[in-house]
């Protein structure tokens, strides 16, 4: 089938996620019929180059042999029954190797379908412990300016990005935000920290949480902070009796240059969500993962002190077959020091792009790379998100941040192509 054909049902039947269809009567819809490593491929053959993973999902490469083999598999034993009074030995397995690497301090997971899903789930989990131990009073929640935690209501209601939050801020409870720490900007920090301290002090008696996405806010624009602002919040949060919500749903799985972003504080989370890389792009599936501690206050011969919450297709066998195929490539190709290694060679070809006169901000962590563009107009992301296209690369820029989160299988050649692309489509963008 070609592109024109595909495109024309899609148009027709599909209503697309985070879109002004619109926009598609000239900007068209571009019909992905195969995927191979890095590479989507359009129906008359034309190759994009996936250097946003697919929604910063898929990071071993499109079609990877061994995830695929893992699902099929799995197909011929269990493709899905449901959690509620059965179990099976992928989500059984999965759950004791996602322990295992929090060292067990996290040792009881709560199965959801994506990462908004993981959102509320924690968010639930957070108010219904504290009222099962006396405390119904603390049912607020606390997150940091530009922050994003998914689109969901009660998910929303801890997102600060006003073009998801306001059509539906009549339907939405909204938490307080404190201002961001950002490392772009000297001093956000002390601020954030002094802000967040004022506020456990006045309202911790009613706060149940304070949610952050550790070390990188990245809907708002790959916002980056230290590990000492993770620390010193998880220090307050401790003192003022408030769970720290560690949303990791984007930077989890290596993202951040570690394997979870909170380990670079040396904390561990209340609650750390899960989701995104954790099937490797394969399927959806989403995690809560909390302690012993938490998970006790739920233990009761009374049915509603536990937590009743589900999904139809929570812990399903084929997504958990998937997520322990990532796990395997991440132990068996030692995937975190791999990708550490060869971040300083990374780096060294973005240096075209470090000094071009338009780009500010360069920055990188992990397997992360974002930068500011000055002197843009209020359509630059669309522009620049078409004129890669033409190069043959898939990006998205948030506003006037550009961003690069590749798969992790992206060669150096493939990477000097992307920086190529990017400086090129800079170029045409902000002519």
């Amino acid at each position: 089938m070609n592109n024109k054909n595909l495109l024309a049902r899609s148009l027709a039947a599909v209503w697309h996620p985070c879109t002004q269809m619109k926009q598609h009567e000239q900007f068209p819809l571009i019909p992905i019929d195969h995927a191979e490593g890095v590479w989507l491929v359009d129906c008359d053959g034309h190759r994009y180059l996936d250097a946003v993973s697919s929604w910063w999902v898929n990071l071993f490469g499109h079609n990877n042999s061994r995830i695929r083999a893992a699902i099929q598999l799995q197909l011929a034993k269990l493709e899905h029954v449901m959690l509620a009074g059965f179990t099976h030995e992928p989500v059984v397995k999965l759950s004791e190797r996602l322990s295992a690497l929090t060292d067990h301090q996290l040792g009881h997971c709560f199965y959801g379908s994506d990462g908004a899903s993981a959102t509320e789930i924690a968010l639930k989990m957070s108010a219904h412990y504290w009222r099962n131990e006396g405390h119904e009073h603390k049912t607020q929640f606390l997150a940091l300016a530009g922050s994003y935690h998914g689109e969901t209501l009660g998910a929303l209601g801890v997102t600060d990005v006003a073009l998801f939050r306001d059509a539906y801020a009549p339907l939405i409870r909204m938490s307080a935000t404190i201002p961001a720490p950002d490392l772009r900007f000297p001093g956000t920090q002390e601020g954030s920290l002094t802000a967040l301290e004022n506020h456990l002090e006045q309202h911790h008696q009613h706060l149940a949480a304070f949610i952050v996405e550790p070390l990188i806010q990245a809907a708002s624009g790959m916002i980056f902070h230290e590990p000492e602002f993770l620390r010193e919040a998880k220090r307050l949060c401790e003192q003022y009796q408030v769970h720290f919500i560690a949303d990791e749903i984007a930077v989890g799985f290596g993202r951040s240059g570690t394997f979870f972003a909170h380990q670079q504080a040396g904390i561990t989370p209340d609650f750390l969500c899960l989701s995104k890389g954790i099937t490797g792009g394969y399927l959806p599936l989403s995690v809560v993962m909390t302690r012993h501690s938490i998970y006790k206050a739920f233990y009761h011969d009374n049915t509603a002190r536990g937590f009743l919450h589900s999904h139809s297709y929570t812990g399903n066998a084929l997504a958990c077959s998937a997520a322990l195929a990532v796990l395997d490539i991440f132990e068996s190709d030692n995937v975190i020091n791999a990708n550490r290694e060869r971040v300083p060679a990374l780096n060294r070809l973005t240096k075209p792009l470090q000094h071009h006169p338009a780009v500010k901000q360069f920055r990188n962590r992990g397997m992360i790379w974002a930068f500011d563009v000055t002197g843009t107009s209020s359509d630059f992301a669309r522009c620049f998100h078409q004129a890669a296209l033409k190069h043959g690369v898939l990006l998205r820029p948030i506003g006037h941040t550009v961003y690069f989160m590749p798969p992790y299988t992206i060669t150096d050649d493939e990477f000097e192509l992307l920086v190529t692309a990017t400086l090129e489509s800079l170029d045409e963008a902000l002519s």
